[in-house]
């Protein structure tokens, strides 16, 4: 299984950003996919997961309103609206062969950048 993210850069507060993360080599059908993130000199965190029928968990308060995860085939999007200088970060997709997103992920992505800055 790899994971490629695509979408990351540089935006001005408030605006949105639309990140991507393309699984191959397996089938996702049973496959959880989350989105993480790492600012520089915090622990990684999580963002949002989305199961193979479609469930959504929000790890964080800073998701709602805001974010939202989408799932088509094997592609994992994440739409990023009304971005603070705080939501910048590596973010990082990452798999796992589960029904639930409380689970360890053991494949990751090699991160998109993003930052919010004016």
């Amino acid at each position: 299984l790899q994971l490629v993210e695509s979408g990351g850069g540089l935006v001005q507060p408030g605006g949105s950003l639309r990140l991507s993360c393309l699984a191959s080599g397996v089938r996702l059908d049973y496959y959880v996919i989350a989105w993480f993130r790492q600012a520089p000199g915090k622990e990684r965190e999580g963002v949002s997961c989305i199961s193979s029928s479609g469930g959504v968990i929000n790890f964080g308060d800073f998701v709602k309103g805001r974010f939202d995860i989408t799932r088509d085939k094997n592609t994992v999007s994440l739409q990023m609206n009304a971005l603070a200088p705080e939501d910048t970060a590596v973010y990082y997709c990452a798999a796992a062969p589960s029904s639930t997103c409380y689970t360890d992920f053991a494949s990751w992505g090699q991160g998109t950048q993003v930052t919010v800055s004016s």
